[in-house]
């Protein structure tokens, strides 16, 4: 479980813009109507998204009176999972996996350049106010190490080179496309393979 702290400056009030509350809507029918509640996390995550990457407490209460719930219960949740965030993020939030293949393959570049670039402390927004970062633990893309996560993409098969291109494209708010910066489709192997190779005739 990770420790946070909820933000000082708390906006008045919160509430779904219209298209948010279609897409309500459609995850509510997911669950039975006397199971709404279950629904927290895909709101928490809605809200997240709206308010710029971060949730508030007075989100947090407009989705327990939405659910029907316990405004407690929402915070515990809210408070539990590393995916939601309780303070400001920037419009750019990066992810910075250092876990042991990321780092045996140069994560703690990418954390160098992480606080040359955008900021010198973690979960502090870089002065345009469009960018922060975090160290976090593995983010299940091992065989593309080393590897970020910028909001809801993944850049993988990083060096110092693409990465600094790839944050300077972020503080410019131009973010380069994701995928992998060496060529590869998904996990495929980064050349093809000969089956043939090494046998005789």
């Amino acid at each position: 479980m990770s420790v946070k702290k909820v933000h000082n400056d708390q906006p008045k009030d919160f509430k779904f813009s219209s298209d948010n509350l279609k897409k309500v809507e459609e995850i509510l029918k997911r669950y039975p109507a006397k199971n709404k509640k279950s629904a927290v996390m895909p709101l928490l995550y809605l809200a997240q998204r709206q308010n710029q990457n971060w949730i508030p407490l007075v989100a947090m209460k407009y989705i327990a009176n939405f659910l029907s719930m316990p405004y407690i219960s929402v915070y515990e949740v809210a408070t539990f999972y590393t995916m939601y965030n309780l303070a400001p993020v920037g419009k750019h939030f990066v992810q910075v996996c250092t876990t042991t293949p990321c780092l045996i393959r140069g994560a703690d570049k990418i954390v160098k350049l992480c606080k040359e670039k955008i900021s010198p402390n973690e979960n502090e927004v870089s002065e345009k106010g469009n960018c922060s970062w975090v160290e976090v633990e593995c983010l299940g893309a091992c065989v593309s190490a080393p590897m970020i996560q910028i909001n809801d993409d993944y850049y993988e098969d990083l060096d110092e080179k693409s990465t600094r291109e790839i944050l300077e494209s972020l503080i410019k708010d131009k973010p380069l496309k994701p995928g992998s910066y060496r060529g590869r489709k998904n996990t495929a192997p980064e050349k093809k393979i000969n089956i043939n190779e090494g046998k005789h005739a």
